[in-house]
This record gives C-alpha cells, sequence and structure tokens, in this order.
C-alpha cells in the first residue's frame, strides 16, 4: 500500500474501540500493541493523553477474523490490563471516526489563571457557533494557562467575533485562527517597540530630559488612543526637544526596559527559523540599539534630525506613521519571501491599526480599547512571550530553546 492510501475501512466495516486508563508507566503502549498484534489487526486511530500521572489511551482498530477471535482478544486485552493494574474498555462499533466537519480552526485561550467558569463560557459559545472541540491540548502552565482547542463545523470568521465577544466579558484572551499547514508556518513576526517591545515610550524619556515630560506625555496618550493624527502629534511632540545635547541619545538608550518575555519571544523564534523585525513610530536612535542587541533582522523608525551636537526638534526621513507602518510590514514580507498570510504583527496602539490588520494575525499586546476592539486577538497579560503560545509553540518548545541557547537565567523580568 503506497504512503498515499488509507487503509481500506468502509463505514460498515467492523471495528473495535480499545480504551485503556489507570497510572501511566513506561511500555503501555508498545504492551497493548503487542497485545493486539496477536490478531492481524489494522490501526486505524490512536490517541493518547497523560495528565497528572493518569494515562487514557485509545485505539480504533479492526475487528479480528473468525468466529470466536473477538471474544478472545477481549479477554487477552482485559488480562494483560489487570496484570499491570490498569483498566480496559472494549466497545464494538463499524467504521471510523465520524469526518470532522468544515471550517477548521485552532482556537487558543489565556488565562491567568484559567478558571473552570471561563473554560465553560468558551465551550458553549463555540457550541452555539456550531462547533465541535475536537481536541483540547495544553501549551503552557506558566506564565499563564494556554490551552488549544481544535475546532470543527463553523468558519473561522464568525468563531473568532463571537469568542472575541465572549472573552472581553469573562477576561480570558482567545485567538482564532484558521486551521491548516499554515498554522505554524508565520515564518515573520514584526512588532511595535513602545510599550510593546520595551516597556517605556521612548519620546517620553528624552522628554524628561528636556524638562517637557508631562506635556508630552499627554499629547502620546492622545496619539495612541487615536484621538490626534499621529503625524502632527509626533512633530509637536519633537519640537518641544528642540536644543537638547545628542549625548543625550546615550542616556535614553540605557534607561530602556524590555517588555518582560521579549528575549524569550525573540530568541524562541529566531531558534524555530522565523524573521523578527520592529517598527516604532519612535526613533531610530534607539531602535538601531535594539536591533543589534536582539539580533533582529528588520528595523525601521522616525530618525531625529540632529545638528551641531544638538537635538534640532524636527525628524528627517519617511515618517512611521500609521499607514507606514502597515507599508514596512508588507516591505519586510517581501524581502524575508513570507506571504503576508504568513505574518505576525504585534502592537498596542491605534497608529498600530493597520498593520495588525494587514498581518496574517494580529494581536493586540496590553492595547488601548480600540486597537483590542479591532485586532484579531488580543493578550492583556504582561508577558510578551505569551504570543508564542498563539502560534502554537508550547512552553517545552520554548524551554528546549532557553536550553540551548544556554539563557536559564538571562530573561529580564517575571516572564521567567
Amino acid at each position: 500500500m503506497s504512503a498515499s492510501q488509507p487503509p481500506q475501512t468502509t463505514d460498515a466495516a467492523p471495528t473495535l474501540l480499545v480504551k485503556i486508563f489507570g497510572k501511566d508507566r513506561p511500555g503501555i503502549t508498545a504492551g497493548l500493541f503487542d497485545t493486539l498484534a496477536a490478531y492481524s489487526l489494522d490501526v486505524i486511530d490512536i490517541e493518547q493523553v497523560v495528565t497528572r500521572g493518569r494515562i487514557v489511551l485509545c485505539a480504533l482498530v479492526t475487528s479480528p477474523a473468525g468466529g470466536g477471535a473477538e471474544g478472545e482478544l477481549r479477554a487477552t486485552v482485559h488480562s494483560w490490563a489487570d496484570s499491570l493494574k490498569l483498566q480496559a474498555e472494549i466497545i464494538s462499533g463499524t467504521g471510523d471516526n465520524r469526518p470532522r466537519g468544515s471550517g477548521r480552526s485552532h482556537v487558543t485561550v489565556l488565562g491567568h489563571p484559567l478558571s473552570a467558569e471561563s473554560t465553560a463560557a468558551i465551550a458553549a459559545r463555540i457550541t452555539s457557533t456550531g462547533g465541535n472541540i475536537d481536541r483540547i491540548f495544553r501549551l503552557a502552565k506558566y506564565p499563564v494557562t494556554a490551552v488549544e482547542f481544535a475546532v470543527s463545523g463553523t468558519p473561522t470568521e464568525p468563531l473568532r467575533t463571537a469568542l472575541a465577544t465572549e472573552a472581553a466579558e469573562i477576561g480570558v484572551d482567545v485567538a482564532v485562527v484558521s486551521a491548516g499547514l499554515h498554522h505554524r508556518a508565520q515564518r515573520l513576526v514584526v512588532m511595535d517597540v513602545d510599550s510593546t517591545l520595551i516597556q517605556d515610550e521612548v519620546i517620553e524619556l528624552f522628554a524628561a530630559h528636556a524638562g517637557c515630560e508631562e506635556q508630552v506625555a499627554e499629547v502620546t496618550a492622545r496619539a495612541m488612543a487615536g484621538e490626534l493624527d499621529f503625524e502632527q502629534s509626533l512633530h509637536a511632540r519633537v519640537a518641544l526637544l528642540a536644543g537638547l545635547d545628542a549625548s543625550v541619545v546615550e542616556k535614553v538608550r540605557a534607561e530602556v526596559r524590555l517588555t518582560p518575555g521579549a528575549r524569550t519571544l525573540i530568541r524562541t523564534l529566531k531558534r524555530l527559523g522565523y524573521q523578527v523585525g520592529v517598527v516604532s513610530g519612535g526613533f531610530t536612535q534607539v531602535t538601531d540599539g535594539l536591533k543589534d542587541q536582539l539580533g533582529l533582522d528588520f528595523a525601521s523608525a522616525n530618525t531625529l534630525e540632529i545638528v551641531d551636537g544638538k537635538l534640532t526638534g524636527r525628524v528627517v526621513g519617511e515618517i512611521v506613521d500609521r499607514a507606514g507602518k502597515a507599508r514596512l510590514l508588507r516591505r519586510f514580507a517581501a524581502e524575508a519571501g513570507v506571504p503576508l498570510s504568513q505574518t505576525v504583527a504585534i502592537g498596542d496602539g491605534a497608529n498600530d491599526l493597520d498593520m495588525l490588520n494587514a498581518a496574517g494575525l494580529g494581536v493586540a499586546f496590553n492595547a488601548k480599547p480600540v486597537v483590542r476592539r479591532a485586532a484579531h486577538t488580543a493578550v492583556n497579560v504582561p508577558f510578551l512571550d505569551t504570543v508564542l503560545y498563539l502560534l502554537g509553540i508550547t512552553r517545552e518548545e520554548v524551554e528546549e530553546v532557553e536550553a540551548a541557547e544556554g539563557a536559564g537565567g538571562a530573561e529580564e523580568g517575571p516572564s521567567r
């Protein structure tokens, strides 16, 4: 039989569902199939889960040929299970599992903590949209609990809309992406810098040295909430920096604080073959240093004009505003050879919205309300590496990368 030809099991062919459960130990799976091998069966499906040291192993197999063979198989399996102090259940039936419905999605739920009540609400909302939960898998237990539901039977977009509403009401984060080969294939991640990659607003760090931090912070907040045009607000804020000595650039670089989980996010993505970039309404005087420090593939930002060792209060070159960020995402994707549908964008402000909507997956990270409502999904915990779970990357995979990099204690903040 070639690899492209499935086992010939018709819907009417007799099959057996063999269920084994009890205390886990090495050799159970091999032992079960050694027992079944004596009956020359075909394996149609296998599912195994181990939770807190308890195993549930299910095998769907063809029924043995010959009168009396099924009864003998049942007795043999029960005897084997009893010898290991396991329980066995064997259910007769016909055919394979029923086909999964069309419209398949991966639903990732993040909780800090994840309560039974919120899990029930998410499951009920999936059912109410006509979806069926086929599998559930835990991705991480810290710094948040992350679980992934494989859902079929309902289109991705209405499921995303329904779950976004539910998530906002119950206080968990939910991401819904279409299932398929591209689920783990997003190969370019582009993120905002201020209040996303780093905890600070860089222009406010400059303003603190110029003695105008309060005025700048007020304008920044209004711009990020979408109340002001970004380019106009940028020029107004930068004008307040006129006359600052250029030596302040090194001081600001030293003051920048990475968001907890930022190093882990980037290190893991890079190790797994992703390309990573940043786009910022801030300044190249800071982002260039971050690119070198973190090993980023792409970086673009505004540039403060410096003449005779002083900031002039102007920016030079192409302005990186809301439209500019989306344009740069497309440029980076083209340079990386990655389809736009396989990109991920992360940001927090209104000037990130075009970029978030252009990407295959747009993630609002601790974002302003207007951004959370418009993005594909939102993350509202303070750990940037939780974005990895939205890509189906498990905590175990993250820890393998950390161990390989020898980075066991190097992460900033409580996400380590």
